[in-house]
């Protein structure tokens, strides 16, 4: 009998991994779309930065709100509020490179390159190995606070040689946090398919924005 048990429930357990593992990367290419065009609609319209503050309070209050609503329709509506004005702040940046270097064209296109490939190469060694990243997980969120909080004061105390050592971080944390994240969602620590793409969305978001900063400081032709 306890056989008999057992196995439906590991089945069940497999089923339903796969359907958040399915969910999340079709949601994903749904929010990258989407925050592509609000980012060409910033650089077709010219929008201006937004400023630090308005950044991230947007950020952070849409990102409460989608966690809060996660678990109801609303959150969908919510996941693409955050990608959709994310893609904003994005334009305006996009749009700096592409006039402050001769190449910018070919920076941004390298960067996207480069985050694509280390996206599909970090999570598609996790799905086939099934690796366990979860004791990456405390480290993880130490060096990402630790970055955010240096990368803050490089921003406002205007530190270049800061700034890029804080973008230099964020790729490896990033890319740690590819490895981590897959992981949670194969090994059923995260169940929630919209929390899921949301963490993923953002750490695609910073890993770009890093390889970006450090490709314009070493390969940008002013």
């Amino acid at each position: 009998m306890k056989l008999n048990t057992a196995i439906p429930r590991t089945e069940s357990s497999i089923l339903a991994t796969n359907k958040v593992l399915k969910n999340t990367y079709l949601l994903l290419s749904m929010t990258l779309i989407f925050s592509a065009m609000t980012a060409g609609a910033a650089m077709a319209l010219n929008l201006p930065h937004f400023g630090p503050v308005i950044t991230l309070v947007g950020y952070f209050g849409l990102l409460f709100l989608t966690t809060k609503f996660s678990n109801s329709s609303l959150g969908l509506v919510f996941v693409f509020a955050l990608t959709g004005f994310m893609g904003l702040t994005l334009g305006p940046i996009l749009t700096m490179y592409i006039k402050a270097f001769s190449n910018g064209h070919e920076l941004i296109m390298t960067a996207l390159g480069g985050t694509g490939v280390i996206f599909l190469g970090l999570s598609g060694y996790a799905l086939t190995t099934r690796k366990d990243f979860s004791f990456m997980g405390g480290f993880l969120m130490v060096g990402v606070l630790v970055a955010f909080l240096a990368g803050l004061g490089a921003m406002f105390f205007a530190i270049p040689a800061l700034s890029l050592a804080v973008s230099a971080m964020f790729i490896l944390l990033m890319s740690g946090m590819i490895l981590y994240q897959t992981s949670e969602i194969i090994h059923g620590g995260e169940t929630n398919y919209i929390l899921a793409t949301i963490s993923l969305y953002i750490t695609i978001y910073n890993l770009f924005l890093s390889l970006l900063q450090l490709l314009g400081v070493f390969s940008g032709k002013e």
